[in-house]
Order: C-alpha cells, then sequence, then structure tokens
C-alpha cells in the first residue's frame, strides 16, 4: 500500500512539476516592445493559476483560463529601457520567469520569400565598411525559424538562434539585409529602440502564407490540395523516399567520378575539350569537370586572395592546386572563396570546378565578375578591388561521371497553401508591432492572374489576425530581372525592344492596384535597383530605405513625397497629356507603349515637363497606355526630381 501510494505522489509531482508558466518565443531578454500601443503578453500556466506580470514598476494580473491559457495587456508607454519583466504564477507550482534588457521602441515585421531573406553575408560587398563599421545594441534582430504546420495554425514557434540579438557585424551576418537596413534607417530617424522580425522563406507562393478561411470561399480547389497534405503518413513515406533516393543518387554518382585525380595539378588536360563559358552548356545530369590555368607572378604568389566565380547553374565544388577552397550547394548565392596565404605559387596554378547537376543546363551567369582579387580591399565590389586578375572566358572541359535524372520529387510543404501561415505566421499575433513589409511574388509569376486577389486577402487575414484593420503595410514591388533567367536554362541577355505581355509586369501591376486601394498600404517601388541575371539583387539598403520612406507617411504621417504616380490623362489633337502628382525630371522618356482597338502594342515617344508627361500618338484612336511593361525594363526613367522611380502601370485611356 505505501508503494503505491509514493507511486502515485511521485507521479503527482512529476505532472505538477511539468506544469510551469511559460511564454511564446518571442517574448525573451533582450526583446523590444512596440511603444504607443497596448502590448499583449501571454502565455499557458495551471488551469484557473493566478499569474502576475511586474514591469516598469507596475503590477498586472489574471488567471489562466480552463486551458492553461492566459493574456495581460499592458497599456500604452512610451519608448525606453532597459526594463525587466518578471511574470510569476502563484497557484501550486509557483515560480517567476524574469527578462531583462527589455527595450520599449518600435518593431517591425518582415515577410515573404528570398528577396527578405538574403543576408548581410550575400551583400556585404556592397558595403564593406558601412557593415565592418557599425553597430548598435539598441536595434535587436529575431529570426524566426522556418516550419510548416499541415493542421491548422500552431500555438508557437520553433526556437531560433537569432532571438533578439543586438545588431552587429556578427549577429547580422546571417540576418536579412532589408531587415538590417531598415532597423538601422529607423533608428536614425527615430532614435528609440528598434526591433526586427524576419519571417520569410525562399521560393514560397503567396497563397502558403494565407489562411484557410480566407481561401476557402473563392479558392476551393487550394484548400483541397492543402488538405491533402494532412495526411502525416503520405508525407513521411515521401520525404523519405526522395532521401533515399538522392542518397543513393548521390553515392552511385561518387563511385564514377574521379575525384582524386581532376583537381590535381598534374591531372593531364591537354586533350580535354575547350569551351568559351559565355557560349557553353551542358545539358546532362551527373557531374562534370572544368579545368583554368592561371599564371601567378612573383608579386602575387603566396599572398591570401579571393577568387570570385560570379554565379554558376547549379553546385559546384571548386578547387585551387587540388585543395577545396569552397563549395555551394544551389544556384543564387555568389561565388566567392577564399585563398589562403601560400596557396598560390609562382608560375603555373590550376582552378578546377567540379559542377553536380540534377536538372536544367550547367551554365555560368554572364554579367557576373570571374577574377582573382588581391590586398585589403578584396572583399568589396563596390568598388572592385584595385589589384585583381581577371580569369580568361576559356575552361578545359571534361565529362566526370554522366547519370540518370534522380527520380522522385520533394514534397515542399512550404509551398502548399496555409502551411506557413499556420506555423509561422498566426503565432505571432497578438505580438505589438509597428508595420508590415511583404517582399514576395517571383514564385507567383507564373500565373499572376489571380495575385491581386491572393494579396488582399492576405493583408486582410493578417490585420484580422492581430485584431488591427489599420495595420500598416508596405509592399515591396518585385524589382526589374530578365524572367527568361529563372528557368534553370541559359538565355542570351538581349534587351527586349518590342512590346511584350510580361508576367513580372502584370504581378507588379496587381501589386501597385492592391497598394493604391489601401489607404493603410504602401508600394516601395524598386523597378532600378534590380540585376538582369540576379533575381536576387544586391543593393538592399536602397531597397530598405525606400521601404522606410513608406513607412514614414504611413506610420509617422509624414507629407512627403514617393514614387510618381498619375492622377489624369487626356487623350488631345494626336496627344496623350499625362498629369503626375509631382514634377519629374525633365526630358525624353523610354519604355511607354500605347495600344489601339485591336489590343496591339507599339511604342511611343514620350517628354517630360514638370508634372506633365506628353506622348505622341501615332493611333488614331488610342484605347490604352503602359509604361515599363517588361521583366527587366531597363530603360525606364521617370523619376521624380528627388530620384524615386513611377512604377510601371497600365491604364485605360477609354474611360
Amino acid at each position: 500500500m505505501n508503494k503505491v501510494l509514493l507511486i502515485v505522489a511521485a507521479f503527482l509531482c512529476a505532472s505538477l512539476s511539468e506544469a510551469k508558466v511559460s511564454l511564446p518565443q518571442l517574448f525573451q531578454s533582450g526583446m523590444v516592445l512596440q511603444r504607443g500601443k497596448a502590448i499583449p503578453v501571454w502565455g499557458k500556466a495551471d488551469a484557473g493559476e493566478s499569474v502576475t506580470i511586474l514591469f516598469n514598476k507596475k503590477q498586472y494580473t489574471t488567471t489562466a483560463d480552463a486551458n492553461g491559457k492566459w493574456r495581460i495587456d499592458l497599456p500604452k508607454m512610451k519608448a525606453g529601457g532597459p526594463y525587466t519583466l518578471e511574470v510569476k504564477s502563484e497557484g501550486v507550482n509557483s515560480e517567476k520567469l524574469v527578462l531583462d534588457n527589455v527595450m520599449i521602441g518600435d518593431v517591425w515585421l518582415l515577410s515573404g520569400q528570398s528577396n527578405i531573406d538574403v543576408h548581410i553575408e550575400r551583400v556585404y560587398p556592397q558595403y564593406v565598411q558601412e557593415v565592418d563599421n557599425y553597430e548598435n545594441p539598441q536595434i535587436r534582430l529575431f529570426r524566426v525559424q522556418n516550419e510548416t504546420a499541415t493542421h491548422g495554425p500552431k500555438d508557437d514557434i520553433r526556437p531560433t538562434s537569432i532571438n533578439w540579438k543586438p545588431l552587429n557585424k556578427q549577429n547580422a551576418w546571417p540576418f536579412s539585409a532589408i531587415g538590417y537596413f531598415l532597423g538601422k534607417r529607423m533608428f536614425e530617424k527615430t532614435g528609440v529602440a528598434q526591433g526586427v522580425i524576419v519571417n520569410s522563406w525562399g521560393g514560397t507562393p503567396i497563397e502558403a502564407w494565407i489562411s484557410k478561411d480566407s481561401l476557402e470561399r473563392d479558392y476551393p480547389m487550394l484548400v483541397k490540395r492543402a488538405a491533402f497534405y494532412e495526411n502525416d503518413n503520405y508525407i513521411r513515406a515521401q520525404m523519405q523516399a526522395n532521401g533515399e533516393a538522392s542518397r543513393r543518387w548521390n553515392e552511385l554518382l561518387e563511385k564514377s567520378d574521379d575525384v582524386q585525380t581532376y583537381p590535381q595539378p598534374s591531372c593531364p588536360d591537354a586533350d580535354w575539350q575547350t569551351i568559351n563559358q559565355n557560349d557553353w552548356t551542358w545539358r546532362g545530369t551527373g557531374s562534370i569537370w572544368l579545368r583554368q590555368h592561371i599564371q601567378i607572378d612573383k608579386a602575387h604568389a603566396g599572398k591570401p586572395a579571393r577568387l570570385l566565380l560570379g554565379t554558376l547553374y547549379d553546385q559546384d565544388i571548386t578547387y585551387l592546386n587540388g585543395k577545396q577552397i569552397g563549395s555551394t550547394g544551389y544556384q543564387y548565392p555568389p561565388r566567392r572563396y577564399d585563398i589562403s596565404e601560400g596557396l598560390l605559387q609562382e608560375g603555373d596554378n590550376v582552378i578546377a570546378i567540379r559542377f553536380i547537376n540534377k536538372n536544367g543546363a550547367v551554365h555560368f551567369i554572364p554579367e557576373k565578375p570571374y577574377m582573382l582579387c588581391f590586398g585589403d580591399d578584396r572583399f568589396s565590389q563596390n568598388p572592385l578591388p584595385k589589384d585583381v586578375i581577371p580569369l580568361g572566358n576559356t575552361w578545359k572541359f571534361h565529362i566526370g561521371a554522366e547519370m540518370p535524372p534522380c527520380p522522385g520529387g520533394d514534397v515542399s510543404l512550404q509551398n502548399q497553401p496555409t502551411t506557413l501561415y499556420n506555423a509561422v505566421l498566426y503565432p505571432l499575433a497578438p505580438y505589438a508591432i509597428s508595420g508590415i513589409v511583404w517582399y514576395q511574388g517571383e514564385s507567383n509569376t507564373g500565373n499572376p492572374a489571380p495575385y491581386a486577389d491572393y494579396l488582399k486577402k492576405l493583408i486582410g487575414c493578417w490585420r484580422d489576425t492581430w485584431q488591427d484593420q489599420q495595420m500598416p503595410f508596405v509592399i515591396a514591388q518585385l524589382a526589374n530581372y530578365d524572367g527568361r533567367q529563372q528557368t534553370g536554362m541559359p538565355r542570351p541577355i538581349s534587351y527586349q525592344a518590342e512590346p511584350v505581355n510580361s508576367s513580372w509586369a502584370q504581378l507588379r501591376e496587381a501589386q501597385r492596384l492592391v497598394a493604391k486601394a489601401d489607404p493603410y498600404a504602401e508600394l516601395a517601388v524598386l523597378n532600378d535597383l534590380g540585376e538582369t541575371v540576379d533575381i536576387h539583387p544586391l543593393r538592399k539598403k536602397e531597397a530598405a530605405e525606400r521601404i522606410a520612406l513608406c513607412f514614414d507617411r504611413l506610420v509617422y504621417n509624414n507629407k512627403m513625397w514617393l514614387s510618381p504616380e498619375v492622377v489624369a490623362a487626356e487623350v488631345k489633337d494626336g496627344k496623350i497629356i499625362l498629369t503626375l502628382d509631382k514634377p519629374v525630371q525633365p526630358g525624353t522618356l523610354h519604355e511607354f507603349e500605347i495600344a489601339g482597338p485591336d489590343g496591339r502594342f507599339v511604342n511611343v515617344e514620350a517628354t517630360a515637363d514638370a508634372n506633365l508627361i506628353t506622348i505622341l500618338s501615332p493611333l488614331a484612336s488610342p484605347q490604352k497606355l503602359r509604361y515599363a511593361w517588361k521583366d527587366n525594363p531597363l530603360k525606364a526613367n521617370v523619376r521624380s526630381i528627388d530620384g524615386l522611380p513611377m512604377s510601371s502601370f497600365e491604364m485605360s485611356l477609354t474611360e
């Protein structure tokens, strides 16, 4: 009997010890709480247990409900800190959580796909001096850990390694570049603490970020598609099969390829085929080797250097004189490989690249730097280092191991409807924030038609989740990019001179129209900050500045000029006269097109004077007007006096 009582008592003690007061992952030491708004604090405890918060010399108390959930809304406060926040439970399992170094300031949520996620490490060569010489403990960084959920919204996010870290080079290195520069700029403007929460996932479509309730009425097939992935057994089996297929493919590849001989300087390559990197592809799966001999003089021999290999498709492992100096697992990151002191020798040196490819065509990306960089400034690309040795365009080519395509396909739960809303968006609310940045759309350019409706639903359901129908949204418009490069097959770099029905322009137009119709949203126009061959342009500081200008208007009510917009159009005497909401830089303008009743667009001449644009019409009855209606409108040049570009647009001339 005594043994039974002891077992029961031990069980009760264990159960009681497990029931602790807790806070969501967002609530940690070093966090930033939003000034000027009620501050929700919530968590879990034993059902019916009393919970008390001590903060800023005041005490607040509530009781956990039948499910153990509790919430206390702290009153609006001014910016300040650091403070200590204490959470105490008063029940059987009385305990206390203490969070220190808590600041009150402004909090920003940045979400979307990879252009939000591009790290400071990626853009560092553009801003070497700034990143090296700036740190600010008043700016705190938080990165939401990627996760998916197929069975409805989760209560909390996963633990993360970047949890309200102060801004410095080390903490920012794996953090969003736009988040870094936005936090820095907003601190410079306000002088108060800045909290930057980044919640993004590269390659994800907008549907993954929208709630089920918002989709099910108008898009029942999307909801059914999401329901298909609610079967955990299917997901587990598919992921296991795909993992085994990939492992087996790699195993067979390694057995077939001579990875010992081909990287070595002594490898005979005179009989290898010679190729030109600017006019070459290899359409196959497996591995190939490229080798280039470079001559190093006595002045550079033995010195540390950095090898720039542009951007390559797809995976590479790169060697210098037989030693591996770097590798990259997929196509987008720039190849910047550091060469240690003593590795470069006087005379002949050999760069060997092993490409591994499972789909598409192996190729070099043009318009990127391919060179050896020396000196203390070798990490900079803005400007390029003073001491460089360019690589040649010709390489020796040899097939390492041809392979059949790798079978199977990734489940990619992050690309399915609702999965990211459930896992990483819903759990963040109702954490008080000042505004949201949404930078996404590249993954929806294949079907831009429903994007405007998707975006309205996303904004609506996120505002519902925060119970704030005036939550400020800044929509970062897709930057210019030659969408023909996105397919995994190389495309010639040629300017699209004639009118085209651009899907990228259609998606930008959806972003513009949604922002224009929403009094609490603004559009950050980025159509001059992109790169023809890189879907991840590096000028993130400039992009963050334009996002910040939008928040200046939305949050701080600054009456300021953003990108120029057309407010009126008149067709008269063979001319189309556009009136803008602000003056623009005068002169000849490009990238305007008009169409008549047949719907066929033609290029037209245009000029700007003050806030008027005059377009000469070769058509007797122009019906529609477009501007910058291309994936990559390089010649678009309508700019405000202070340099902000006008968005692409399409408008009717008959209404």
